[in-house]
């Protein structure tokens, strides 16, 4: 049996994973699922897999290293999901990303590197490498990152790099293009627009609603991440995509159809400070290995949106109290 720490697990991505994980292995996985619990981490996420025998949550911090140092013996396989993660929140209140994105990855390695793990994949992301107007990243270029949130996870991924060169810690880099899915947080793009659609309440548009991002079903994430845990190179960096570049206003137009709601919902809304124009990564190297997504961009969106109309409860108790003060706050619409 082998045994995984997964790193905030209760959160969107790595729910999805660690459900993953025992949809395909069964009763051949153990899991720990370390969670901070904060306002972005749902244990809601977890209720179909909360009762299985080879599943454990524990409520903790990777900033705590007593709490990471009681976890990690007998730990095959560590997969670092943990992160503050929305730009927005980033250049309102970035400290919080430092320490959990950075030190927070820090304390984990060192732990990694104190038991002689199998595997440790820090979850970076695309917007390590900045803004790219025309052709796409490769794992080598430069990174740029342009925000707190970029910079915070550019510098745990180098981190993590580090580790693999003066240490000998077995890292794997990922990359990874936008997510959407089940379970995602009602503050990211799509989950966001399709709550509020089925709300009947305004779509906040940034600027031109032009900026354009690949976006890439959770599912297949999930997979490839598994996929890389397998068959990945000690050392290496890995760019994940879906190949599904959209502007941020066809996304938008999208869900509006799907659900039948007129486009007067959208508002149009200040552009935020260094809104990246487009993200778009090379994922030659991971396709060479033989992996590639399963799911159609269209197909995968429509499964989305009827998962959070079928799933009010879940994420309607989300849009209040705090989260409510922080859209009032950021979101201010034109008249």
């Amino acid at each position: 049996m082998l045994k995984y720490l997964v790193t905030g697990g209760a959160g969107f991505i790595g729910s999805n994973f660690i459900q993953y994980l025992i949809n395909k292995y069964g009763d051949n996985v153990e899991i720990i699922n370390l969670d901070k619990l904060t306002y972005a981490g749902n244990l809601d996420n977890l209720k179909t897999v909360e009762k299985n025998p080879n599943y454990t949550f524990v409520r903790g911090d990777i900033c705590d290293p007593q709490i990471v140092n009681e976890l990690v013996p007998g730990v095959d396989f560590i997969v670092n999901f943990a992160a503050e993660s929305h730009v927005d929140r980033s250049i309102g209140k970035p400290d919080d990303f430092i320490k959990t994105d950075v030190y927070g990855t820090f304390v984990l390695l060192e732990a990694a590197r104190n038991n002689n793990i199998k595997k440790f994949v820090q979850i970076s992301t695309d917007e390590v490498y900045g803004s790219i107007l025309a052709g796409s990243f490769r794992e080598t270029d430069v990174l740029e990152p342009s925000s707190p949130y970029s910079a915070s996870k550019a510098g745990a991924d180098r981190l993590a790099y580090s580790y693999f060169i003066t240490y000998d810690v077995p890292v794997i880099i990922t990359r990874c293009s936008n997510n959407f899915g089940m379970y995602q947080y009602p503050e990211k793009l799509i989950s966001l627009f399709v709550t509020n659609a089925i709300e009947d309440k305004p779509l906040p548009v940034y600027g031109d609603g032009k900026n354009v991002r690949d976006w890439i079903f959770v599912h297949d994430h999930c997979d490839a991440v598994d996929f890389l845990i397998q068959n990945g190179k000690d050392g290496q960096v890995y760019n994940v995509g879906g190949g599904n570049e959209r502007t941020n206003i066809d996304i938008t137009r999208m869900i509006l159809e799907t659900l039948g709601k007129p486009e007067s919902l959208i508002s149009w809304v200040k552009d935020r400070p260094g809104h990246d124009r487009r993200y778009s990564v090379d994922t030659t190297k991971l396709k060479n290995l033989g992996w590639q997504p399963g799911y159609h961009f269209e197909e995968a969106l429509t499964q989305t949106i009827n998962w959070y109309v079928k799933n009010r409860p879940w994420w309607e108790k989300l849009k209040t109290g705090e989260y409510l003060e922080f859209y009032k706050k950021n979101y201010k619409f034109k008249s």
